[in-house]
């Protein structure tokens, strides 16, 4: 059997999501580089404060899942924290995380990576420390400041921003882990080397053999362990590195533009890299109704697939208010030029 789930059985009892309020119009992005002649794949993407990166962000989202989970800081036994841009090269950002929230002494923390799916790869580990009652609680989170070289096809839609989510006893969550299943391969479509400033990628090669194939092959195997049909799932979410992407493998694998509206969020805030899947699951939960079941396939480049299929309890309204909604989040925002766009992700090397 492949599909893996834990004895004891698990779900998400809090989530939270954060995206910054700057918003950078991909409009320009082509007006400096081909002066307006480009093509733009979204409308907009969000970028980082002065103040912010994936320490901040996290911690605020962290925030927002504990105040709807509704516990004790100090009951969440580890703090996972899924990126492709720490802060620190030797320093974890768990450990920030974990302060800031009150999770400490007694907690486990560490850093997880894996490309776009290193933030679902936090969930499974949580699935699993959860499951096997060696924890009651245990917090995942994907964020990311989105990186690209200036003038490069990620430029136009590396946004920022991600999700966390506190994985506990089912009895209280607010969506219940039905299983999940992992598909990877050694297909190098994108990568950064130590010291690299931004990372390099194999242009029309992270489609197929990498994005496409991997996203497609974890979700098939899942609905035929599981014995399902896209039909049985009111919500889908597949990661997002642009609009055609999802929409594509959506259509593919018999999912209908109405089953992954509610998650796709790409078009408005960017590709957040490890919290690209996750928002948009937090995106769907703010809506979703007892007996949704939603399924979430992540994709990592190096590369792989996350899914994960979740069923949803009569809880989901019970703190739902307790946070802002992610909807919010996208709406509060103030237009940026490229100019302050570059002081902010300090792209201009001044020494």
């Amino acid at each position: 059997m492949l599909l893996m789930k834990p004895k004891r059985p698990v779900g998400i009892t809090g989530y939270g999501a954060y995206v910054p309020r700057f918003r950078l119009p991909v409009t320009e992005v082509s007006r400096v580089w081909t002066d307006g002649e480009g093509g733009v794949p979204i409308k907009e993407k969000s970028v980082p404060g002065l103040d912010e990166d994936t320490a901040t962000m996290s911690i605020e989202a962290a925030r927002n899942a504990l105040a709807r989970a509704g516990i004790d800081p100090r009951l969440i036994r580890a703090v996972w924290v899924g990126s492709e841009s720490h802060p620190y090269a030797v320093k974890p950002t768990s450990t920030i995380v974990a302060e800031a929230i009150g999770a400490v002494p007694t907690t486990q923390a560490a850093d997880w990576e894996f490309a776009c799916k290193a933030g679902t790869e936090t969930l499974q580990a949580a699935f699993g420390l959860v499951g096997s009652h060696m924890a009651d609680y245990a917090l995942g989170i994907g964020m990311d400041a989105a990186q690209g070289r200036p003038g490069d096809a990620l430029e136009y839609t590396a946004g920022a921003g991600g999700a966390a989510f506190i994985i506990g006893p089912a009895a209280e969550s607010v969506a219940v882990l039905e299983g999940s299943l992992s598909y990877v391969t050694d297909t190098p479509d994108f990568w950064r080397r130590p010291y690299a400033h931004y990372p390099s990628h194999g242009q029309r090669f992270t489609g197929d053999p990498a994005y496409f194939h991997h996203i497609t092959a974890a979700a098939e195997m899942i609905l035929s362990e599981m014995g399902r049909q896209p039909s049985d799932y009111r919500f889908a979410v597949f990661h997002q590195p642009n609009l055609k992407f999802p929409q594509k493998v959506a259509k593919t694998l018999g999912f209908t533009p109405a089953q992954i509206e509610t998650g796709l969020l790409v078009g408005l805030i960017g590709n957040t890299y490890a919290g690209s899947s996750m928002i948009g699951l937090t995106a769907i939960l703010d809506i979703a109704e007892p007996g949704d079941r939603v399924l979430i396939v992540s994709f990592g480049s190096g590369a792989g697939s996350d899914a994960i299929s979740f069923e949803v309890t009569d809880r989901i309204a019970h703190n739902r208010d307790k946070a802002p909604l992610t909807r919010h989040y996208i709406e509060r925002r103030k237009e940026i030029d490229y100019a302050t766009y570059v002081r902010y992700r300090g792209k201009l090397q001044t020494a």
